[in-house]
């Protein structure tokens, strides 16, 4: 496994992922929707040990969408960066955007996940396995 590395829009949060990245899924619930502006956020998680800031820690700010969910971003850009669970299950877990990983990677057994709140005008034409 290579050290990813990944930054914000603005480039002033830049980290680093150290250990390997697992559940890649395409979440359509309707908050990750209106977290990235589009039809679906892309993530993928990690270890909370292998998650690295490199930079702009100070610029992270979070957001509590539910009793669940915590989801940060860039105060400078507004860049969606993480998201985390409130369980135990997940307490050890942080996952990544996708689309903020600037290293070349592969993302193995994707999924669509809450596809039962997908967006109305966007279809899914992909084969990857799909969960409500």
């Amino acid at each position: 496994m290579s050290v990813l590395q990944g930054s914000c829009l603005c480039g002033t949060v830049k980290f680093e992922v150290r250990g390997p990245m697992v559940k890649f899924s395409h979440c359509h619930c309707s908050q990750c929707r209106k977290g990235h502006g589009a039809a679906f956020a892309s993530y993928g998680r990690t270890r909370r040990t292998d998650l690295h800031i490199l930079a702009g820690e100070e610029s992270i700010k979070a957001y509590a969408s539910s009793e669940r969910a915590r989801r940060e971003f860039c105060a400078h850009c507004g860049a969606s960066l993480f998201w985390s669970g409130n369980s135990d299950e997940l307490a050890e877990w942080i996952a990544v955007a996708l689309g903020t990983i600037d290293t070349p990677f592969s993302a193995p057994g994707q999924r669509h996940l809450h596809v039962a709140s997908k967006a109305a005008w966007y279809a899914i034409e992909d084969h990857l396995p799909q969960f409500d």
